[in-house]
């Protein structure tokens, strides 16, 4: 057997002496590995980092078998990726995010969407956002998706400040206010009416949001441990974040 698609790194095991085991995000086939022959080599090692963009094909004899990779680079982003702690702890915090979907399991957007957050880790208020509605995206292929469209108690489409802990959905302010202290905040840059970036209070929010979530429909239910890159990507970005607004004079 054997096919062809790009995919993006996530991250390799060694596998004997010259070999690894690479872990790779595909466009069509999900996250995937396969065996790497002389994956360890100069050459190959700079290609085979967290990040980089590549062609890969793979072979096996069986469908089920791991297979081998031959692995032709296309867009070799990961010493870029290297130089901020954003970009350093995000491709971690994303792997981890794509290890709780089953393996060669096709989820082309979050392909896509991958790629586009790793060309935008720079701004560290573009990596926020991108990265917070990436793990919506995953809760959202996992079942446990957020309805941050509507009111969940009127239908009002008006005033959603609020998110509902139980439910998931979006509360509106007049209908939430009588029971604030029990809702998580709804960001105002996740709501689909309003184009203004996010700062570092709602970019909190926002962290806060889908890490509730995410905790107590994943990780809790699943007894593992939050990816500790989750925490260091969320203390980057909203350090660099609240950096860039004190030189600019932005309001927090």
């Amino acid at each position: 057997m054997q096919w062809q698609d790009q995919a993006i790194v996530l991250g390799v095991k060694r596998h004997g002496e010259t070999s690894v085991i690479a872990e790779v995000m595909t466009r069509a086939r999900g996250r995937h590995l396969g065996l790497v022959r002389g994956g360890r080599s100069r050459s190959m090692q700079p290609v085979l980092q967290p990040g980089n963009l590549v062609e890969v094909t793979w072979r096996a004899r069986l469908d089920e078998h791991l297979g081998e990779f031959r692995v032709e680079p296309e867009r070799l982003r990961a010493a870029r990726l290297m130089e901020a702690a954003t970009s350093v702890y995000g491709v971690q915090a994303m792997g981890a995010l794509l290890r709780l979907l089953p393996e060669r399991d096709p989820h082309p957007h979050l392909f896509d969407a991958l790629d586009v957050i790793l060309e935008n880790m720079e701004d560290p208020a573009d990596a926020g956002e991108l990265f917070v509605r990436f793990e919506l995206a995953v809760l959202d292929d996992l079942g446990f998706g957020l309805d941050l469209e509507r009111c969940a108690a009127t239908g009002s489409r008006e005033e959603l400040v609020y998110v509902s802990p139980k439910s998931g959905r979006a509360v509106s302010r007049p209908a939430g206010e009588p029971y604030r202290d029990r809702m998580l905040a709804l960001p105002p840059f996740l709501r689909t009416d309003h184009r203004k970036a996010a700062n570092c209070d709602t970019l909190a929010e926002a962290f806060r949001l889908t890490g509730y979530f995410l905790n107590r429909h994943v990780y809790e239910p699943r007894g593992i441990e939050v990816a500790s890159a989750r925490d260091g990507f969320v203390q980057a970005a909203l350090k660099a974040l609240k950096a860039r607004q004190s030189a600019t004079g932005e309001n927090a």
